[in-house]
């Protein structure tokens, strides 16, 4: 089969052909179908065609036994991937299926790979068989857009040399027939021509391929499927059109000749890289037009300037009519018009300048933070820019610094103020030169001179005014030696009227004084001291001492000056030092001494040491670098509290004692000593302090004490009553003490006697604890500090038996005097009160 217009130069390459051979030989073209195929299969490749429509007209659902091979809705069967055949013959079914009704069909497809002969004869026409060329062949074929017809239009021809010998019906599909757009071509099944049946626009479909089949009567395709492609050549019905509606570019002012301003671009829907999309750019019109400061280049749309003409204060915007044309810009092209817009971007090329050569004003003497003047200026450039914005400068006429101006920003106006007092005394009048820039830089136009700074004068006339007295300079030094005494004179401050440059009239009254250290003259302003004048007062800094003065006139006008006292220094401190240091056994055996001077560097180190005479048996005292000590034990001490009496000289000879406090102790660092020391070496007891544990220890004792009185007092009163006690077994008087730094509290149980009933005695003599009728033990043990009175107690503790001696009897071990209590406790509480005391200054 072959197209009938086709030409040797107008098939396309073979190898472009899918290889497949349809439908040679089936009982039932419904129930088998047999493909020729070649060994190897590519992916995605068509390997026939199944008509549905006559098989199974409803099937919604089709599929493959075999997922080397897909089903399409319309029965084409394409390749999955790859496949090579080795075997001469492969099978696999099919099954469309109907979801509404559930029927399905199986449908067996076959794979010859051995490309077998097809039967000689199926509705031959001829009984001979005659050899000719292959004419089954795609030709290239184009269609016009936009044709005017008549339609249906004649295309082409496909024809199949199999129609020789058999009846043979021709189809096609693909996009245009049964795909967007429907029904634009169709074929006559017997002759093979193809027709179109309405215009085509090649800017929607630039092409379709499409494919053409050829069958016999019952079904079997002794062709491949023929591949066709129909180009829609273009025709010249768009044109050309500008990319944005509304294009806006900018370019600064004063610029160059050829500096590009932008590039316009424009779109054409006809086929690309042909003449009916080679477009042409010009200009049409400037507005305003006069004088031409721009061009565009034909072929790229860019437009560059032509002139360095450009002033933004002359005309800031232009506009240009464009066109752009296809056809190479031949008249008979299409074209289309758009408008851009050039915008000029200010440059600083105009300086500002102002109103009034000269400015006049006036201003009080002594006034300050006062406006005096305001300077408007006038710029072309754009406003509220950097390139307009004024910047004022004081040239001449300020050297001391009595004005100010600066820039209002709402106003651009120069606002001149005075900010420090003018003395009409000194000066009736001023004169100032002011200039004014921007605050940006000038460009130096492509036209023009670089600009310069405009300047203008401002006379300032100074006012007279009374005022008040001056106190100039605000700060005066006098000097003084330290340690002067109360009633001394020294010069105060003085101020003056400027207006007769004397200070009489004026009333001097002292407002600051920390330290009281003086009375002022009120007529002088002279000081007098009431204190002694101390250099190391906390008052003194730097060695100075300041009093402030106010000074008024008869109208109340005043001033305010300060009086520097600069006080020499004067060798009244001796060397202090600390008055206890830690000497720890496991870090070293000495400690440093660091002596400190209330008086300056030169009446300070270098220091000299002495121990007294007492203390050079354990100690040693060496001197380092003139500024500190070394405190040193000759041999190792025991540890406890040792007083060392130190005589400190400063470099004058200005000395002091100091009764310092070592404690040895037994740690590693200071913090860590705590020590329970009975006995204090060489500590004086006016130094000792009660705490306040060891005030209760005492005011329990006595309490104890008053107790047993008032016990013996009620016995020997009614000693003819009988006299009933309570069982008061197990009863405790706990009183607690602390006898040192981190000592836990103990306690001290007095146990009074125990018995089973009450205890009943008419017959106890003045001066006993107990009667004879007393039938139990008693006991009285004060656990403190070892101490206890225990008839029935020995061993290692100390009782009133050891005391009253071995020539006393007693008759009663549970019964003792007042004496013998007596004589026994107080030498002991007076001992642990020296005990309390020490640990407690510990």
């Amino acid at each position: 089969m072959a197209l009938a217009s086709a030409t040797p130069g107008s098939i396309f390459c073979n190898q472009l052909l899918f290889c497949l051979l349809v439908l040679i030989f089936s009982c039932d073209a419904c129930q088998k179908i047999s493909l020729q195929v070649p060994s190897h299969l590519q992916a995605e490749t068509l390997v026939g065609k199944v008509n549905l429509k006559e098989c199974f007209p409803s099937a919604s659902l089709i599929l493959s036994s075999d997922p080397d091979f897909r089903i399409l809705e319309d029965g084409s069967i394409y390749t999955t991937h790859n496949l090579i055949l080795s075997s001469e013959r492969k099978s696999f079914s099919i099954f469309p299926s109907d979801s509404q009704s559930q029927a399905q069909k199986k449908i067996e497809i076959v794979l010859d790979v051995r490309g077998k002969k097809a039967p000689e004869k199926r509705h031959t026409r001829d009984t001979v068989l005659k050899r000719s060329k292959r004419r089954w062949a795609p030709i290239p074929c184009s269609l016009m857009e936009n044709s005017l017809g008549p339609f249906p239009q004649h295309v082409q021809q496909v024809q199949s040399d199999a129609a020789q010998n058999y009846t043979i019906f021709y189809s096609i599909s693909g996009p245009g027939v049964d795909k967007e757009p429907f029904n634009l071509f169709y074929i006559d099944k017997d002759t093979g021509d193809i027709f179109c049946t309405r215009s085509i626009d090649r800017e929607q479909y630039e092409q379709f391929p499409l494919y053409a089949y050829a069958t016999t009567a019952d079904g079997y395709a002794p062709e491949y499927p023929l591949p066709l492609l129909f180009k829609v050549e273009d025709d010249n019905d768009n044109a050309p059109y500008f990319e944005n509606k509304v294009t806006v570019f900018s370019v600064p002012e004063n610029c160059r000749t050829g500096t590009s301003v932008g590039q316009v671009t424009a779109i054409d829907l006809d086929e690309p890289g042909t003449l009916h999309t080679r477009l042409k750019y010009k200009i049409l019109q400037q507005i305003p037009d006069h004088p031409k400061h721009f061009s565009i280049h034909p072929d790229t749309g860019i437009i560059t300037t032509t002139t360095p003409l450009l002033d933004r204060e002359h005309c800031d915007t232009y506009k240009l009519v464009m066109e752009v044309r296809d056809m190479g810009g031949q008249p008979f092209g299409l074209f289309n018009t758009g408008t851009i817009t050039i915008s000029l971007e200010d440059e600083n090329d105009n300086p500002p300048y102002f109103t009034q050569t000269s400015y006049f004003t006036e201003v009080e003497e002594n006034r300050i933070d006062v406006e005096i003047l305001r300077m408007a200026v006038r710029d072309q450039d754009l406003p509220n820019t950097p390139h307009s914005k004024a910047v004022y400068k004081i040239l001449q006429g300020n050297e001391n610094g009595n004005f100010k101006i600066s820039t209002d920003p709402n106003t651009n106006e120069g606002v001149l103020c005075v900010v420090k007092p003018l003395n009409y005394e000194v000066n009736r009048q001023v004169v100032l030169q002011i200039g004014v820039l921007n605050e940006a830089q000038f460009t130096k136009a492509a036209n023009s001179k670089t600009p310069t700074m405009c300047t203008t004068t401002v006379t300032v006339k100074i006012k007279d005014s009374d005022e008040g007295p001056e106190c100039q300079p605000p700060v005066k030094v006098v000097q003084s030696r330290d340690g002067l005494q109360p009633g001394q004179e020294l010069h105060g401050y003085k101020a003056l009227d400027p207006e007769t440059r004397s200070g009489e009239g004026l009333r001097y009254k002292k407002i600051g004084d920390e330290g009281n250290w003086f009375e002022i003259n009120e007529h002088t302003g002279d000081l007098r001291t009431i204190k002694v004048l101390d250099r190391e007062s906390k008052f003194v800094k730097n060695d100075q001492y300041n009093v402030s003065v106010v000074a008024m006139d008869t109208d109340g006008r005043s001033c305010t000056g300060t009086l520097v006292v600069l006080l020499e220094d004067y060798n009244d401190h001796p060397p202090q030092i600390d008055e206890e240091v830690t000497i720890c056994q496991h870090a070293k055996d000495y400690a440093v001494l660091q002596p400190v001077d209330a008086d300056g560097p030169e009446n300070g180190p270098p220091f000299q040491f002495f121990l007294d005479n007492s203390a050079n048996k354990l100690w040693n005292l060496e001197t380092k670098n003139g500024k500190t000590a070394i405190l040193r034990q000759q041999q190792p001490l025991d540890y406890n509290y040792y007083t060392v009496p130190i005589i400190i000289k400063d470099r004058h000879g200005l000395n002091a004692k100091h009764m310092l406090t070592v404690r040895v102790c037994d740690c590693t660092t200071p913090s860590d000593c705590k020590m329970n020391i009975k006995n204090v070496r060489d500590v004086k007891p006016s130094n000792v302090i009660l705490g306040r544990w060891a005030i209760l220890a005492m005011v329990l004792g006595s309490a104890l004490l008053l107790c047993i009185l008032f016990t013996c007092f009620c016995v020997t009163a009614k000693r003819t009553v009988k006299k009933c006690f309570p069982d008061v077994a197990q009863q405790n008087l706990i009183v607690s003490n602390t006898e040192g730094p981190g000592e836990e509290v103990t306690e001290a149980n007095i146990r009074l006697p125990t018995q089973t009933s009450n205890i009943c005695d008419t017959s106890m003599s003045v001066g006993t604890l107990g009667g004879q009728g007393v039938k139990t033990q008693q006991s009285f043990e004060m656990v403190k500090g070892g101490y206890t009175l225990d008839s029935s107690k020995g061993g290692g503790h100390q009782t009133l038996e050891s005391i009253k001696g071995a020539g006393q009897g007693v008759a009663d071990t549970g019964r003792y005097t007042y004496n013998d209590w007596h004589s026994f406790t107080q030498p002991r509480l007076g001992e642990e009160s020296i005990r309390g005391h020490t640990l407690i200054k510990n």
